[in-house]
């Protein structure tokens, strides 16, 4: 099974990167107690496994049922992973998900003050961000669910391959949560500086893994 669940394990680690999401979740929970921050960080990874289950379980007939083939799949979802491994490799990504975090935080700051003007009572907890945007779309965006069903369809009828697949999937999300839990150690370990080195990294195998995805699909469509 470590023949199918490294690669896999490798290819979901570097698409959901959660060592670079763990700077996003303090932003999105900084005003929470440690307890909130606990429960965000579990029920967010559940809703993002789940959301990634789905799709890796019933991405094919819902591919069959919209009349889109994997070989078409397979060149879109190589297509869209190289988008973001540039990103990543540009140093976009991070930036993109710190603005977004930092919008999500002044909306509910605004959501909070708004309430109080209209009723004054104590709000000793920011809104749940577990579902959006943490779970949807930062662990289970739409680059983890191409990957996924890419994967998942790569080893179509072998379910010992796609059972390590799910479990390599599980050890990405125990992982994330685990980190989450321990953001305030892990931040400050993770100055800026060390993020964008490993996110450049990932990017850069990201990058070989989602061209690999173009070609397999290219192969599939001409049946080379």
């Amino acid at each position: 099974m470590l023949d199918y669940a490294i690669p896999a394990f490798v290819t979901l680690f570097v698409i959901i990167d959660p060592i670079g999401l763990v700077p996003i979740f303090v932003a999105l929970t900084r005003d929470g107690s440690p307890v909130y921050k606990k429960r965000m960080a579990i029920n967010a990874v559940f809703i993002g496994f789940t959301i990634l289950l789905v799709f890796a379980l019933a991405g094919k007939p819902l591919l069959a049922a919209l009349g889109i083939s994997m070989a078409a799949f397979r060149i879109s979802g190589g297509a869209l992973l190289f988008l973001i491994a540039l990103e990543m490799v540009f140093e976009r990504r991070n930036k993109k998900r710190s603005d977004r975090a930092e919008e999500r935080h002044d909306e509910l700051i605004a959501k909070h003050q708004q309430t109080k003007i209209q009723q004054p009572v104590q709000i000793d907890e920011p809104d749940d961000v577990a579902a959006f945007p943490l779970a949807m779309p930062f662990l289970a965006g739409p680059g983890a669910i191409a990957t996924i069903m890419l994967l998942m369809n790569e080893h179509h009828g072998d379910w010992i391959a796609q059972a390590a697949i799910i479990a390599a999937m599980a050890l990405v999300m125990f992982i994330a949560v685990a980190l989450f839990i321990a953001s305030g150690a892990a931040a400050r370990y993770l100055a800026p500086s060390v993020t964008n080195v490993i996110s450049r990294l990932l990017g850069m195998l990201l990058a070989a893994l989602s061209i690999q995805f173009v070609i397999d699909g290219f192969k599939l469509a001409f049946e080379l």
